[in-house]
């Protein structure tokens, strides 16, 4: 009797209503669970009908069907969790068309809009084929990140993506230095006033014109990540060099071969590079320049930029003159940056390699 009891307190309302009605309970509709729990009870007491054979000629609840998802949520500035569910119909289509390994594609997002990534970001993480969770590792904090769900086929090397995370947020490692607290007055007298607004640089090329400019006399060709970084000018001097992005930090994934047995020749390669912050306040209607380039102001006073760190010495003079011109302020900041070891390639330099 406490068996089938605890087995119909399993039931959904609208299911327990049912067996009442079978059992000819009055008023069923305008009952609780509970109540109808105690009913069915008392009626099976009575000798009315089998809470066995009621339970037998019940069908089971219908399970929804899954939909193919992905979720990435960012756990710390380290960590983040991600789950999944594939439903029936993308699995087998996958299979038929010979996935193998189950994979996590984690791309950087930042700054970036209409779903490009990050060129060199992409990581690739392997999970179990019967897993619908996982932690996974972030390289770097303070990015917007997404994930891909998908399989890796055998032989053939190919992906097959299943589905997309929305895009989120990796907090910082470090407490913020920026106070961004905006109190705004309200009065029921007078609309509360707007919240000033940073103003943005509509020139891309400033920061790499502050790099210019700030390695000017110190700028030569060198080996590694400097050759590899430079942005293509004009002449031979620079032919095949490229510029730098934000946020690399991870390499590609080669898959291994059919059958689980790995090839003893493929491709390998790797890049990085590191960028420059530079930032700081000064009075809101000040003009500010940096190597002699003027640089944007938000609505507070600060500034913030990001120029390439590449090998060399980058020297940048900061000054701020007041709105009168009658007051200055400057502040000169040196930097220099060695890479002793550099056996990086970008993919499209990988050569196959016997290992």
């Amino acid at each position: 009797m406490s068996q089938s009891l605890t087995t119909l307190a399993r039931l959904t309302l609208r299911q327990l209503r049912q067996v009442a009605s079978d059992l000819g309970v009055s008023l069923y509709s305008r009952k609780s669970k509970e109540e109808l729990l105690n009913a069915i009870s008392s009626r099976h007491e009575e000798g009315s009908l089998s809470l066995q054979a009621i339970e037998a000629e019940m069908k089971p609840a219908p399970q929804p069907d899954a939909e193919t998802r992905v979720v990435f949520l960012p756990r710390d500035p380290q960590w983040a969790y991600v789950f999944w569910e594939i439903s029936e119909a993308d699995l087998a289509h996958a299979l038929q068309a010979g996935a193998s390994q189950l994979c996590l594609r984690v791309a950087d997002m930042t700054g970036l809009a209409g779903g490009s990534a990050h060129p060199h970001t992409l990581q690739e993480v392997v999970v179990d084929s019967h897993a619908t969770e996982w932690y996974l590792p972030v390289p770097l904090s303070d990015r917007d990140y997404r994930v891909e769900l998908g399989y890796r086929k055998g032989s053939s090397g190919g992906w097959i993506s299943l589905a997309f995370s929305s895009v989120a947020r990796v907090p910082a490692l470090h407490p913020s230095e920026q106070i961004l607290d905006q109190f705004v007055p309200f009065t029921l007298e007078a609309a509360p006033t707007s919240l000033p607004t940073p103003v943005e640089s509509s020139d891309s090329g400033l920061h790499e014109r502050l790099y210019q400019t700030a390695t000017a006399r110190w700028r030569k060709l060198g080996r590694g990540s400097e050759a590899f970084h430079e942005l293509q000018e004009s002449g031979s001097e620079h032919q095949g060099q490229h510029a730098s992005g934000a946020g690399i930090w991870a390499s590609g994934r080669q898959s291994s071969g059919a059958g689980g047995v790995a090839p003893r020749q493929r491709s390998f390669w790797l890049v990085a590079d590191a960028e420059l912050i530079v930032y700081g306040a000064t009075d809101p209607a000040a003009r500010l320049t940096i190597g002699g380039e003027e640089v944007p102001l938000s609505a507070d006073g600060t500034f913030r930029v990001q120029v390439p760190f590449r090998d060399g010495q980058q020297v940048y003079p900061i000054e701020a003159v007041a709105a009168d011109g009658e007051q200055k302020r400057n502040i000169t900041l040196d930097f220099r940056r060695l890479t002793p070891e550099d056996n990086s390639n970008p993919s499209h330099q990988a050569a196959p390699e016997w290992f």
